[in-house]
């Protein structure tokens, strides 16, 4: 697989490579030199944008049990 290096020195990274490390807007990437001396590309730490559900995951409270809503739901307070 390759990519062309623009006049400004960018390229874009292949639709293939980018599914695979999970890379998409915004995200931050590393490039590494190898003990053969390649360089490698891999997805950096947890700095790339949470998506909306990963932002929203976690944070509703306890909620009613289950004994609470039928209660609840029989009119029962």
């Amino acid at each position: 697989m390759s990519a062309t290096v623009t006049s400004k020195g960018q390229i874009t990274i292949p639709k293939a490579v980018r599914e695979q490390l999970g890379i998409g807007p915004g995200s931050v990437v590393d490039f590494e030199r190898a003990e053969d001396g390649r360089i490698v590309l891999v997805k950096a730490g947890k700095k790339s944008r949470p998506t909306r559900f990963a932002r929203l995951r976690g944070s509703a409270g306890k909620g009613m049990s289950t004994d609470e809503i039928m209660a609840l739901t029989r009119g029962e307070s």
